[in-house]
């Protein structure tokens, strides 16, 4: 396993297309619970403890080689807004192409023939991380860092606010993420004896909510 390889799938500038997506950060700015560093924090810790927990399981178990489709589904069942599962696997179809282009791998293909229009980004993401030689936590870190990080970049935009100051957001946050990665790859290994039921299924409620209003807008800076 190559830390460097890590590295390029964690890249922010790696064409996965997740610049286009706010992680529901839009919507929260304009409902008013983000209107700066502060809120931003809090926003990202719901965000971490419930889709990120959930986005890195299902990462963690796909780079441990668990059935894709298996997973697919088990993504989908904790994906209860139709535009979060929209926007899930747009995200996938591009990270797929992405990943397909940078470490060719056979079970990359099958993913892609299986499912043409796309599979969920966290499944994508861990079976990407499979086939570029990456481990359940590589996964699981790549799935947590981006939970957090595209709500920070996106607030920047939105809101002018200090690049600085949504840094150390994300920064005040690490701790955080390290114990998430943890329970996501310990349930990630738990699937082989109780299946994909054991995945966690954390979910905030007020975040479909607010992803199917969003997705309802005439204008939009982000897709989701």
């Amino acid at each position: 396993m190559s830390r460097a390889t890590l590295l390029v799938l964690a890249d922010g500038r790696f064409p996965a297309g997740g610049h286009a997506h706010s992680g529901g950060a839009e919507a929260a700015v304009k409902a008013g619970s983000i209107t700066g560093a502060e809120g931003l924090e809090a926003f990202c810790r719901g965000r971490l403890h419930t889709v990120g927990l959930v986005s890195a399981s299902l990462a963690a178990a796909a780079a441990l080689g668990v059935d894709p489709g298996e997973l697919d589904a088990a993504a989908d069942a904790r994906t209860p807004s139709l535009a979060l599962r929209v926007a899930s696997r747009k995200l996938g179809r591009q990270l797929m192409r992405a990943a397909r282009a940078t470490w060719p791998s056979g079970e990359l293909d099958a993913v892609a023939r299986v499912f043409p229009k796309g599979a969920h980004q966290p499944v994508v993401l861990g079976v990407a991380a499979r086939g570029a030689g990456l481990g359940a936590d590589d996964a699981a870190y790549c799935s947590v860092y981006e939970s957090v990080s595209g709500a920070a970049s996106a607030t920047v935009r939105l809101l002018s606010l200090d690049p600085f100051a949504a840094t150390g957001v994300l920064a005040r946050l690490a701790p955080e993420m390290d114990v998430v990665v943890g329970a996501a790859v310990e349930a990630a290994r738990g699937v082989s004896v109780g299946g994909v039921g054991v995945l966690p299924a954390a979910s905030g409620p007020l975040s479909e909510i607010s992803a199917e209003v969003h997705a309802a807008w005439p204008v939009r800076l982000f897709a989701s």
